[in-house]
């Protein structure tokens, strides 16, 4: 499966090979459909499961977009975790239980910052909430695609390697 997605991948990306290196157009692709799947599922819960109605759980009431928004993290987190691992950052040489840990830390502030927006543009700025959703993931991917890049994962530097290049870049060149 990985293969036929680089596969369909490596297709779509030469019109844009010039413009941008090919991780970052995984990137775009996975997350991007990962995130129209995110909100394709807000959008269901929000209309047709939650009925626009509030969520009485024991001990909070969950307005319907924010428990959609919820929802919809069940389906995406596994989803996005995978496609990241394998197919956009499938060079980073961390332990594969160090990924997951640092993708549910990236996830939890993620889920964090769109709870605030949701809670910003639709209760205070009066939005409608798949509009707001969307302005909310427009915010939210650009703050996880350097987090991811940078931190969860990342490509450790093996430090015989670093040396090694550091010495090659020192030496005069003949």
């Amino acid at each position: 499966m990985k293969q036929l997605i680089l596969h369909i991948l490596a297709f779509f990306y030469r019109p844009f090979a010039k413009v941008m290196p090919f991780q970052t157009f995984r990137y775009l692709a996975c997350g991007g459909g990962n995130t129209v799947l995110d909100i394709f599922l807000f959008f269901v819960f929000y209309n047709f499961v939650l009925k626009k109605e509030v969520v009485q759980l024991p001990f909070i009431a969950l307005s319907p977009h924010i428990a959609a928004v919820f929802m919809a993290f069940l389906v995406s987190f596994p989803t996005g975790f995978l496609l990241n691992k394998y197919i956009v950052f499938s060079d980073s040489n961390l332990r594969g239980r160090v990924q997951l840990a640092r993708y549910f830390l990236l996830v939890a502030v993620c889920l964090m910052m769109n709870y605030v927006l949701m809670k910003l543009f639709v209760d205070y700025c009066g939005f409608y909430p798949t509009i707001s959703k969307i302005l909310t993931t427009v915010v939210v991917v650009c703050f996880s695609y350097i987090t991811q890049k940078k931190f969860t994962f990342k490509v450790k530097v093996d430090p015989e390697s670093l040396a090694e290049t550091k010495a090659q870049a020192s030496s005069p060149s003949a």
